[in-house]
């Protein structure tokens, strides 16, 4: 099993660079870092007072393997999940903030779990990851990457802009696609056919 700064590592290789694309909300970002999060965590690292694109561009790969492994695995609590969700609801936190346990409990609730989806990892719902995990851990995983993949497809569908994330200009699956699927077991990754047919319907 990865370490979680092995996970950490992964999340930064997987993000690359700098980036400062206007359809994304995070703004500037790199290594999946965004300007808002090192605004909120005061991370001035050129020491000028303010935090602009300029200290986004001067953060290392080490730094924002310390970011993600301090507030967005240990602040959130995702080490209480079981080992075999923890990579893939990581990734997804990096990605999408609290929304990332909000699918978790989303997905427990459709299996008759009661849990408050509010994008929190309280006692209800760490109890209820357990349970579901207990026999079989790896279908939990896979139900949570498939509705991690159902959550993509939804954003592009009600945002024509964000569709980029999920289809590639060549017409196949997007990095938002491909980075769902690396957490789920091949028999659910969708085949070329599949996919088009799941996004006939953007222009």
């Amino acid at each position: 099993m990865q370490t979680v700064r092995q996970i950490a590592e992964g999340i930064v290789a997987r993000e690359g660079g700098f980036v400062d694309d206007p359809d994304d909300p995070g703004g500037a970002t790199k290594y999946g870092v965004t300007i808002h999060t090192m605004r909120r965590l005061g991370l001035d690292l050129d020491r000028d007072g303010t935090v602009t694109r300029k200290d986004v561009r001067a953060l290392s790969r080490a730094q924002a393997v310390e970011v993600f492994i301090n507030h967005y695995f240990e602040k959130p609590r995702l080490g209480v999940l079981p080992e075999a969700l923890q990579a893939s609801i990581f990734d997804m936190y990096v990605n999408a903030g609290a929304q990332a346990v909000q699918i978790l409990q989303s997905v427990l609730r459709q299996m008759g779990y009661r849990v408050a989806i509010d994008g929190v990892i309280g006692p209800q719902t760490e109890r209820a990851a357990e349970d579901a995990a207990r026999p079989k851990p790896l279908a939990l995983r896979d139900a949570y990457g498939v509705a991690r993949r159902n959550y993509y497809f939804r954003l592009a569908d009600r945002r024509a802009a964000l569709r980029k994330y999920a289809r590639t200009r060549a017409g196949g699956k997007g990095g938002w696609i491909k980075r769902a699927e690396e957490f789920l077991s091949p028999k659910y990754h969708l085949s070329a056919a599949d996919f088009q047919k799941r996004i006939s319907g953007w222009v």
